[in-house]
């Protein structure tokens, strides 16, 4: 039995990835595609076999590197289609978000960088223009790409040039307002700009909304399918001229949807609607690609796909595979399969024992109800769960609009993608000083995903809003004591914490949170070590080597970023010839230039020695290697310390 888009079930392991003998992978097509348009070479008919050799090429290499697989395996046969209908790099391809871009990057000659894919040093995950002239414009969060887009469209306009732009953008993504606001924006063009709707009715988590529903329509359009069939069945061979009726009511399928179903709803905007066309059927996507391109105007081809398509494990559990860690291909399962609870789990349990205490408590996410940990209080209270699609201006907003009807919102976000609602932070919670617990996930630096979802600016853009309180746990065990003293605090207050694995050391230091007040751990002199949050455990591994070379050492967590513990800062100068504040953020505008700024204003004699990341971007990699680079992992801040502890000696003598 051979599936739609013209893959054998006979070849599919259970995983769903085809066997070859001694565990070579032939990629006889791929071979022949070095740079961009090498795909045209291609003969037709071998489409769907170099589909499969994608496929397979992208499972092989995924499972070894981790990375997003399921959204890549469903663009697969919709890249090819864009690459042969466009001509590269004079056209142009923006991919919302990046997610679905490997196929991309193995067609632009790139299959030789996928052995350092989101490694350090090495290719990214996401589009970069560093990277190919491919690349036309880099991505990383979501509903970007129509905006950038009609920009690149005015550019090529005022320049006079002929190229043709695409935007293509996720059914997730529209979920997100700024969609919207592009495509507002795009509906006065009367030059050609292609928007392709990937729609694969999957984002991270389940789609929702009014948008959700209205494309569901579209896919199903059982009044559509019902007349239609019986039209034909009607017609056909009750006349001579039944099947030729037949075959002309086939050929304008796509005018005849528009009739009968309702709605229309970017044909109302004034955008032009082609589709839905089937995304894993070639031929329709290059003829539909080349009708577009022909309209004077904006216009959206609505393409169906299946996300994870060609491995079973991905279809069955596309969640899983979205950013997948590396796995056995046989069974999906990841091949380190985590043995302890990471911080994510540890808020998941707490959100459910407070939703059980407590009615008033609420739940609220931007589509990512597992990312964050808040499956379970979905599964548990789920008339008090909220997720509110790509939209972190609108859930905080949202959950402003709770806490101002009496409620206690939680709204989980991660570091990078809570940057987007600063202004609804700011406005609709702290003027007015609601409530709002923010779970921030993710915080500090991330890995492979790069610049784009590296959590290092939390702590600085939140510490400028008046109102706004800031803590940070050392180990699983605070992060749990911190979210019960954040959701009866009454006011706003957020909770940043690491991804990965949750630390469980210090186990024995659990003083009650008190507001404002930082932990002292270990009380000596000289040198101290002022820790925030996922730092605390580094400045363990700090204070060990400076004993070990006979430094007298104290070590505390900080607990609060704002407001800081101006009394235990103060007591600290009496004692201590040099302050090291330590954070997982940047220090333009982080916890250390506050520390350093009450510090100055007093009359003492102790320097300050800000460790945390630098002015700058850092890419994807490897998280400790990533330390190392940016210089907060514990060897270097031993360096600086020494140095700094010198210079303070030798100023004090």
């Amino acid at each position: 039995m051979t599936r739609p888009g013209g893959y054998d079930a006979k070849q599919r392991t259970r995983g769903g990835c085809r066997r070859e003998k001694k565990g070579m992978v032939s990629h006889m097509l791929l071979d022949n595609i070095r740079q961009a348009n090498d795909i045209k070479k291609i003969a037709e008919k071998d489409y769907p076999a170099l589909a499969q050799e994608i496929r397979d090429f992208l499972i092989r290499t995924i499972s070894e590197t981790g990375g997003h697989l399921g959204s890549n395996l469903g663009a697969v046969e919709l890249t090819m289609a864009l690459h042969l209908a466009l001509n590269l790099p004079q056209d142009k391809i923006i991919w919302d978000v990046g997610h679905q871009s490997y196929t991309h990057k193995l067609l632009t000659g790139r299959r030789d960088g996928f052995s350092t894919l989101r490694k350090f040093g090495g290719m990214s995950g996401f589009p970069k223009r560093k990277e190919s002239d491919c690349d036309s414009f880099d991505t990383g969060h979501s509903s970007t790409s129509i905006s950038a887009g009609l920009g690149m469209v005015k550019a090529r306009d005022i320049r006079g040039e002929k190229n043709t732009i695409v935007s293509v953008i996720g059914d997730g993504s529209m979920t997100g307002g700024m969609a919207y606001e592009a495509l507002n924006n795009a509906s006065r063009l009367e030059t050609n700009f292609i928007v392709v709707l990937n729609d694969n009715n999957m984002s991270i988590s389940e789609n929702v909304g009014g948008v959700s529903k209205y494309l569901n329509s579209i896919r199903t359009a059982d009044t559509y399918l019902g007349l239609k069939e019986g039209v034909y069945n009607s017609l056909h061979g009750k006349s001579k001229y039944g099947d030729k009726v037949v075959s002309q009511i086939r050929r304008a399928k796509s005018s005849f949807k528009q009739l009968v179903v309702p709605g229309m709803f970017f044909e109302d905007m004034g955008i032009t609607y082609l589709g839905p066309v089937d995304g894993h059927d070639i031929r329709s996507m290059v003829h539909m690609l080349g009708e577009a391109r022909k309209i004077k105007g904006a216009v959206l081809v609505h393409v169906i796909t299946q996300k994870g398509r060609g491995y079973l494990p991905a279809e069955r559990h596309p969640a899983r595979f979205h950013g997948a860690e590396p796995f056995d291909i046989e069974t999906g399962i990841p091949s380190k399969p985590k043995n302890k609870a990471n911080y994510t789990d540890i808020f998941s349990t707490v959100m459910c024992k407070l939703g059980q205490r407590d009615e008033d408590v609420v739940a609220i996410t931007a589509a990512m109800a597992d990312g964050t940990g808040l499956k379970r209080f979905h599964n548990m209270y789920p008339e008090r769960f909220f997720d509110v699609g790509i939209a972190e201006e609108h859930a905080v907003t949202f959950a402003a609009g709770l806490a101002a009807g009496g409620m206690k919102p939680i709204v989980a976000i991660y570091s990078s993608f809570l940057q987007r609602a600063y202004d609804q932070i700011l406005h609709d919670v702290c003027i007015q000083n609601l409530p709002v617990v923010f779970a921030i996930d993710r915080a500090g630096l991330v890995g492979s995903d790069g610049e784009t979802h590296q959590g290092i600016f939390d702590l600085s853009y939140l510490s400028s809003i008046p109102n706004m309180h800031i803590m940070a746990p050392k180990n699983k065990w605070e992060l749990s004591d911190m979210v019960k003293f954040a959701v009866n605090f009454g006011a706003p207050i957020a909770i940043r914490y690491p991804r990965g694995e949750a630390y469980d050391g210090l186990k024995e230091f659990r003083q009650p949170i008190s507001y404002g007040q930082s932990e002292a751990i270990y009380e000596e002199e000289d040198i101290l070590l002022l820790a925030v949050g996922s730092m605390v455990k580094v400045a363990e591994a700090v204070r060990a080597q400076l004993k070990d070379r006979g430094y007298s050492c104290s070590l505390t967590n900080a607990r609060f970023v704002k407001p800081i513990d101006e009394q235990a800062v103060s007591e600290a100068t009496k004692e201590h010839r040099l302050i090291v504040t330590m954070e997982e953020n940047v220090l333009s505008g982080g916890f250390g230039e506050r520390v350093r700024a009450y510090v100055d204003g007093l009359d003492a004699d102790s320097r300050v020695l800000n460790i945390g990341i630098p002015d700058e971007y850092v890419e994807h990699g490897n998280v400790e290697l990533l330390k190392q680079e940016v210089g907060i992992d514990a060897d270097s801040i031993v360096k600086r310390i020494l140095a700094e502890y010198i210079m303070a000696t030798a100023k004090k003598a």
